[in-house]
């Protein structure tokens, strides 16, 4: 497969590889596919979690939604969203 960055995403691409966030264009594109795959399992997540949702409701299950609900939920995905880019990282090194 045969990529080309733009002159934007090349320079980019050049000044990590400079700075030794990488060592190629290569590492670097593999970098941002994987962020990719990983933004679309959590997509894959979060669509998943609004059927059930929605599945839950038909059935006349449900929840009222209050601010207190809302901020623990928020913390929620924060905390998730924190421990999945604590381990990512660690799995690059």
């Amino acid at each position: 497969m045969n990529v080309h960055p733009s002159p934007d995403q090349d320079r980019l691409i050049r000044k990590a590889i400079a700075a030794g966030r990488f060592n190629s264009a290569d590492d670097a594109i593999m970098d941002a596919l994987a962020l990719w795959e990983e933004r679309e399992h959590r997509r894959a997540d979060v669509l998943a979690a609004i059927d059930e949702a929605e599945t839950s409701l038909a059935r006349g299950e449900g929840q009222a939604i209050t601010q207190e609900a809302m901020r623990a939920l928020t913390e929620g995905v924060k905390q998730r969203g924190r421990a999945g880019l604590s381990a990512e990282r660690h799995d690059r090194r």
